[in-house]
């Protein structure tokens, strides 16, 4: 199969394979790859992309990185695979270890799943049994915020937005949450009671049937990119407190050092009561993800009905992908992170500047290695998409929105390159 041509591959493609978000039967343009290293896709026919995307935001090393590879191969020699029930291995204890000491003190226990979808299900999940634990039946709701995104397994879609998101098609069959405004108070700004009234109220009138709030912290991502206040998030930890209601974090896009901080709650500085992990787990390698919860919530649910937690994927802290994660925690620890989003912020802040003065343009926003530029309308991909591949670089707009999120390691002329390509195709629109 290596040996076939770019367009027998294509038409193959075509043929048999669903993308995401994508029909059948329908020539939509698409690029195979066929090898990457660093910031760049190499595609079938010679040409080599700037990936402004970090493959949907977990690439954060780049591709092919020697320190990975040889982390992958070192575990492969001694175990690809082995079923968690009953067993354990030193990759998942490691990397569990990891997590419990880089995460907020109160996170003390370890759910590793297949992806962030399932992270977000597991989190759902536990979230109700504790309460069914705790004698309290009743609390099997959600509250989210709107323009919030968790997923696309059905327990996640249920908390992702229902009119705005991508998910209103299955509205009838999903179980009913409880919606409440998006944050208005823009990140650095204050939360005023207005900001937060709707949160505030929706948990003083239904609290008893609430589990849990669920919410992306500072950024929310594929619900349309919008960045807001770490005051909100102190004072949604309040009203959690105040209402027991529990409080669950989903950070699978923005963990990692993304938006400046390694994680997103630590510009409120407060602890969520269960957190999600995922994305840049594993550098981009290996799908993993992983769901941390407070030590009280690992108790309740182990000395309550039926005496465990029930859930347990086949694949559940598979050794590579632990060790995976082990590398590229360890990558990122021993980098200059820090240094390196602060400059990919400024060059994302100066090379987006242009499009400020364009009608098109409703709004340019920057936040760590996250850069958004906001159309009044929604971008038209057929056409867009392989004018990005004709610039050379890969970026994948959505709905009104053209953003980049390249790989931590990414150098100052490849930012600029991907940066021109948006100023200039965004001018043209």
């Amino acid at each position: 199969m290596n040996n076939l041509s770019e367009q027998k591959l294509i038409s193959l493609d075509h043929t048999h394979i669903w993308h995401p978000y994508s029909a059948m039967g329908t020539e939509q343009p698409i690029y195979p790859v066929v090898s990457a290293t660093g910031v760049r896709l190499t595609l079938a026919d010679g040409r080599e992309l700037i990936d402004g995307m970090s493959s949907w935001w977990c690439a954060i090393h780049g591709y092919n990185h020697p320190v990975m590879n040889r982390a992958l191969h070192a575990q492969m020699e001694n175990m690809a695979h082995v079923m968690f029930g009953g067993l354990t291995h030193p990759p998942a204890v490691e990397l569990a270890t990891q997590l419990v000491a880089l995460t907020p003190e109160p996170l003390q226990t370890v759910f590793f799943a297949d992806s962030g979808s399932v992270a977000v299900e597991v989190a759902m999940k536990m979230a109700i049994q504790y309460w069914h634990a705790k004698g309290q039946p009743n609390k099997q709701r959600f509250v989210s915020l709107r323009h919030g995104y968790h997923g696309d397994t059905f327990a996640a879609m249920s908390v992702c937005d229902p009119a705005t998101g991508m998910h209103t098609l299955f509205s009838d069959v999903l179980t009913q949450q409880f919606f409440v405004d998006a944050p208005q108070c823009r990140f650095n700004e204050p939360c005023t009671d207005a900001h937060i009234a709707s949160l505030a109220q929706t948990l003083k009138t239904k609290h008893q049937y609430i589990a849990a709030l669920i919410l992306e912290p500072i950024v929310q991502g594929a619900g349309g990119m919008r960045f807001y206040s770490a005051d909100y998030l102190k004072k949604a930890r309040a009203l959690c407190d105040e209402y027991s209601v529990l409080l669950i974090f989903d950070e699978i896009a923005t963990g990692f050092g993304r938006t400046g901080k390694l994680f997103a709650a630590e510009y409120a500085d407060i602890a969520p009561d269960i957190l999600c992990l995922g994305k840049a787990l594993t550098g981009g390698y290996l799908s993993l993800a992983a769901t941390l919860a407070t030590k009280e919530i690992a108790e309740t649910i182990s000395t309550g009905e039926p005496g465990l937690f029930m859930h347990g994927p086949t694949f559940m802290a598979n050794p590579l992908a632990c060790a995976a994660g082990l590398a590229s925690l360890q990558l990122l620890l021993d980098s200059p992170w820090q240094q390196n989003v602060q400059r990919i912020a400024h060059s994302l802040e100066e090379g987006l500047a242009p499009c400020r003065t364009l009608d098109t343009v409703a709004d340019i926003r920057v936040l760590g290695a996250i850069g958004v530029v906001e159309l009044h309308h929604p971008v038209e991909m057929k056409t867009l998409q392989p004018r990005f591949v004709e610039a050379g670089v890969w970026v994948r707009p959505f709905g009104k929105l053209i953003y980049l999120m390249p790989p931590f390691i990414i150098n100052e002329n490849d930012l600029a390159t991907l940066t021109q390509a948006v100023a200039t195709i965004v001018a043209d629109l």
